[in-house]
């Protein structure tokens, strides 16, 4: 392969990647050809082709006009395959159900990917409804409980945040880097984090660092209605929550021979 292919062949990996990822924000609202075109800064007679090539693939998936695109099938089982091949979250998933049987809560598994976390797996609450908690979706590290505990992991340069003003999801976010940085000092002195209302109005949340990778990747946490957050309650979630982490911990040590996934 000559040089010019060969860059011309990253670019189109890169292309490909770039247009799946937006249309998997973009959940269900579909998009067309011309929009797609325009966000993308590419010629529409290329994400023409890009786009039927990954129609047939199945991994974009076409309404019946062929008019307009949205993220096919085929990236459903690739994230499945993802969560099924690390061992990690297989090992922790029965605990998960250990401190959801023992408090009644939401608890979550998380990892962090750059500047946010992203959900791994959630044992759902019968008690209230469905947050913003579902197994893929990604949220800004800066701003709940899973992504502070594991932060607070890091040292203070060594952040990876992103550059300019930290984003809000509400009006508790900590969109101040000083106040944040505070806080995640308070986390390394108490050894959780705690979240009131930072990710979703009416929720706090409680997270735990799993430190079997050094910074540690992944984190657990409990969320809970604050109406029904009593002080009380708050001692017992972050006695279960620590309990919970030490078996982790102590059931996934580190193993020689295991690729070191990045």
């Amino acid at each position: 392969m000559s040089e010019g292919r060969g860059v011309r062949g990253v670019k189109s990996a890169a292309r490909t990647v770039a247009l799946l990822e937006l249309l998997a924000a973009r959940g269900e609202d579909p998009s067309r050809l011309d929009q797609l075109a325009e966000d993308l800064g590419v010629p529409r007679s290329s994400m023409y082709q890009l786009l039927q090539t990954l129609v047939d693939c199945g991994w974009v998936r076409t309404d019946a006009t062929g008019s307009l695109y949205g993220i096919g099938i085929r990236a459903l089982l690739t994230g499945t395959s993802y969560l099924d091949g690390d061992r990690r979250i297989r090992a922790v998933r029965p605990y998960l159900d250990e401190a959801s049987d023992a408090l009644g809560e939401t608890i979550h598994l998380a990892r962090l990917d750059g500047p946010d976390v992203v959900y791994l797996a959630t044992r759902e609450s019968h008690e209230y409804l469905r947050t913003i908690s579902r197994v893929g979706r990604r949220v800004p590290a800066h701003a709940g409980a899973l992504g502070k505990a594991l932060l607070a992991e890091r040292a203070d340069d060594e952040l990876p945040l992103p550059d300019g003003p930290l984003t809000a999801l509400t009006e508790n976010t900590h969109t101040d880097r000083a106040a944040l940085l505070a806080d995640l000092a308070q986390v390394r002195e108490r050894g959780h984090s705690i979240d009131r209302e930072e990710t979703v109005t009416g929720i706090a949340g409680f997270g735990f660092a799993l430190r079997y990778d050094a910074p540690a990747t992944d984190a657990i946490s409990c969320s809970v209605p604050v109406a029904r957050l009593t002080p009380d309650h708050e001692a017992h979630i972050v006695a279960v929550m620590r309990e919970v982490r030490a078996k982790v911990e102590t059931h996934l040590p580190p193993v020689s021979g295991v690729p070191d996934w990045r």
